[in-house]
């Protein structure tokens, strides 16, 4: 089912009622700007940084291999085959396809978290190539907006924040994640790198994985099992887990084998009283520097121990023994009884029989034979991709709760096998599936039937793909701020605390505070593209967790403290935001690209290109009409072009993935 889009003359006069009512004024592009700013490096209110074109690319990207284009159109063809036989055995009909703006709109929120602009829109429709589907998909999957949007994505599922404790600095983490996704690493790969990895955090930034659990090596083992391996066996930690058939003492034998990773630098380990975890305890140097720092630093004494710790925290392994809790209750083993290391399921690899208990660890979760890995990253890139998965929820994989298509599931695990882990391909042949490339449907989760994938589900944009694409009308360069690489971090925060006197501490800890501290990070974001408070960049590349009364949290981002955390649920707060927030704002002021291009075209193609720059289509003749009245009757025609582009960005239309 499509979603219904009102016509014009109801939503103008609608939206701009609302308008009214909630700002007091209707809004134009002249009208309610931000104070002037005489600076050099301003234009129309906006930051010069945002409105001047990029002179290079945002990054490198690796590219997407273009000769493969039969392959992938063979294994869409594939998955359209088993969906299509499912069809015909439930007796649904599939979704209208798509038509070629409906097409350039949805892929480019689907693979670049974002709407295309007004100049992507036109070539493409005007492009009569019969591939041109395949080249943009191409296009747009070795792009630095792809590596955005997937990064937002992953930063969810990960729980990627820059401070998750006060002694962690964790920026060097979230550039490795990045990057990961830039160079299109293999899943397999970056899944080991990130369960083995030893140092600190600007040495070696994968340890951040192990790292997000620090000081909780038991939740460490849930969080990873739940988000590799789609199982939750959490409640084990406690007893006998109620839903599910894993029992206590399974997920002691598990977590035996990191029992050994050790979160601080040169640590020896001291046995922990009876049923406590052995704590690290620090190394002389480490001690000696936090004494000193709190006899002689006053009240900065707080900051230099943290920042003590911070280079005294990092990861490393030794095997160790892991015992029951003191207050195990069944009768298959004792309190504190030391657990034999054992899996879930399958057998460590013969390859790593004689590592240490992490590498095994390690090496059963992503070996092929362990084919719950690959399915878990297939129901997953799935339900991205298509909007529901195919084991719901994702992460509740369980013989009580089956697949809604086994085959299917089963034929995606292939998938991600052959092509050696390689997701950004694996999204490929999805996007590719004229399964895909239909009509979004209503998915109803409490219905009876299973959703049968007749097109993809209706779904509101998340909250980045939302400010992405407003940040698209807004900023010729949203990439003017990018967030810190690990060897720009190491620069100013790595100490070597062996040989380090106080003195070298505080000097570097006033390095990093000054370009990294507490507000002096903002103001350069403000001076570079702040607008009335808010910074018009990626949401990928903001400080994270931002308070609540930002955009992004208003719609539902995460505050990266659980997993999955998102969530796109309306609420009036966003309402407002839409009809009378800064962000919105700033589409208005001259110098934005939505301004600049309007103004650029002959008046009579004004309501067409607003269209196309907002919705991506041309507007139908009523429309068109409609708008062209609304723009005639306003005081002044860039008030009427103000009050459609409102309008418009104020429409089911435009926040929903049609």
């Amino acid at each position: 089912m499509r979603l219904k889009v009102v016509p014009i003359s109801q939503r103008v006069a609608s939206a701009l009622a609302a308008c009214l009512i909630v700002a007091g004024a209707v809004v134009s592009l002249a009208a309610n700007r931000a104070k002037p700013d005489t600076s050099a490096d301003r234009k129309g209110g906006l930051p010069k940084a945002v409105t001047a074109a990029p002179n290079r690319p945002a990054m490198d990207v690796a590219p997407v291999d273009a000769r493969r284009r039969d392959k992938v159109r063979a294994q869409a063809a594939a998955i359209d085959a088993i969906l299509a036989t499912r069809w015909q055995e439930y007796g649904v009909v599939p979704s209208p396809s798509l038509d070629d703006a409906q097409f350039v709109r949805r892929i480019h929120l689907e693979l670049a978290g974002r709407i295309p602009t007004y100049d992507e829109t036109v070539a493409f429709l005007q492009n009569d190539s019969s591939d041109k589907r395949d080249a943009l998909i191409e296009r747009l999957l070795a792009s630095p907006d792809y590596v955005s949007h997937f990064y937002n994505f992953w930063a969810d599922i990960l729980r990627l924040t820059e401070r998750p404790q006060r002694n962690l600095i964790f920026e060097p983490y979230l550039a490795y994640v990045k990057d990961s996704i830039r160079t299109n690493k293999r899943y397999d790969d970056w899944v080991r790198e990130m369960l083995t990895a030893d140092g600190r955090l600007w040495e070696n930034p994968a340890v951040g994985f192990q790292l997000r659990d620090d000081g909780m090596p038991l939740p460490y083992v849930d969080n990873t099992v739940r988000v590799l391996l789609g199982t939750q066996i959490g409640c084990a930690q406690c007893h006998d887990h109620p839903f599910d058939r894993w029992t206590q003492h399974e997920f002691y034998e598990l977590a035996a084998f990191t029992a050994g990773t050790k979160m601080r630098l040169g640590a020896a380990m001291r046995p922990g009283k009876p049923g406590k975890e052995a704590k690290p305890v620090p190394p002389p140097a480490v001690r000696a520097l936090v004494k000193e720092a709190k006899e002689s630093r006053g009240r900065k004494a707080a900051q230099l121990i943290q920042f003590i710790q911070a280079n005294a925290t990092g990861v490393s392994f030794q095997d160790r023994p892991l015992r029951l809790p003191h207050d195990y209750q069944y009768d298959d083993a004792k309190p504190l009884e030391p657990v034999t290391k054992k899996l879930l399921w399958g057998s460590v690899p013969a390859s790593v029989k004689n590592a240490d208990g992490r590498e095994q660890f390690a090496s059963w979760m992503v070996a092929r034979t362990n084919r719950q890995f690959a399915r878990t990253i297939a129901n997953r890139m799935w339900k991205k991709v298509m909007g529901v998965g195919l084991v719901e929820p994702d992460d509740d994989f369980r013989k009580e709760n089956p697949p809604s298509d086994p085959e299917l599931l089963e034929h995606l695990t292939d998938l991600v096998l052959r092509l050696d882990f390689d997701l950004r391909e694996f999204v490929r042949a999805v996007v590719s599936t004229s399964a895909y490339q239909r009509r979004a449907v209503i998915h109803d989760p409490t219905a009876a039937e299973p959703f049968r994938f007749t097109g993809p589900a209706l779904r509101r944009m998340t909250a980045e793909q939302l400010w992405d694409s407003i940040v698209t009308l807004v900023a010729r360069n949203p990439w003017s701020v990018q967030r810190p690489a690990a060897a720009e971090i190491a620069e100013v925060a790595s100490v070597d605390l062996r040989q380090a006197s106080l003195d070298d501490v505080e000097r570097q800890f006033d390095a990093f505070f000054d370009r990294y501290g507490p507000g002096r990070y903002q103001r350069m974001l403000q001076q570079n593209c702040g607008y009335r408070g808010q910074w018009l960049m990626k949401a990928s590349e903001m400080p994270t967790p931002l308070p609540l009364g930002h955009f992004l949290r208003q719609f539902g981002q995460s505050d990266r403290e659980t997993i999955e955390g998102g969530r796109t649920v309306p609420t009036i707060p966003q309402i407002l935001a839409m009809f009378n927030g800064p962000i919105t704002h700033a589409m208005l002021e001259k110098g934005s690209v939505i301004y600049e291009t309007v103004m650029s075209h002959d008046p009579e193609e004004t309501v067409d290109v607003i269209f196309l720059s907002v919705l991506s289509h041309e507007p139908a003749a009523d429309d068109r009409r409609e708008a062209r009245d609304e723009i005639a009757s306003a005081a002044d025609p860039a008030t009427g072009c103000g009050n459609l582009i409102w309008a418009l960005l104020n429409t089911r239309e435009f926040i929903f993935i049609q």
